[in-house]
């Protein structure tokens, strides 16, 4: 159990480096053109809101000892594989190439 939580922590990891290693480059404008609208107000308006006068409870609170089992957990050493991931961003895999 304490392995596969390993290489899902591990993987998670590398996921989050995969997003954050992107080089991004625009290659075209965008174009956006929004609808026009026209209203005309036919008359005039008026809001009251209702006034609330809100009274919340009285809330004590106070501590007291009490006895309750509580579990004792104890650790050993153990050696486990994990994986080992390298990450080369765009940046470093353009300078590679040459086209830094």
């Amino acid at each position: 159990m304490q392995n596969r939580n390993t290489v899902l922590a591990a993987a998670m990891v590398a996921a989050l480096a995969g997003i954050t290693g992107c080089d991004v480059e625009k290659k075209s404008e965008g174009d956006v053109t929004l609808p026009k609208y026209e209203l005309n107000k036919t008359q005039e308006g008026n809001v009251t809101v209702p006034k609330y006068e809100v009274t919340g409870p009285d809330v004590t609170v106070q501590e007291k000892k009490v006895e309750v089992d509580v579990p004792k957990v104890t650790t050993e050493k153990e050696t486990v594989t994990v994986p080992d991931v390298d990450v080369k961003t765009a940046k470093e895999k353009k300078a590679e190439a040459g086209g830094g």
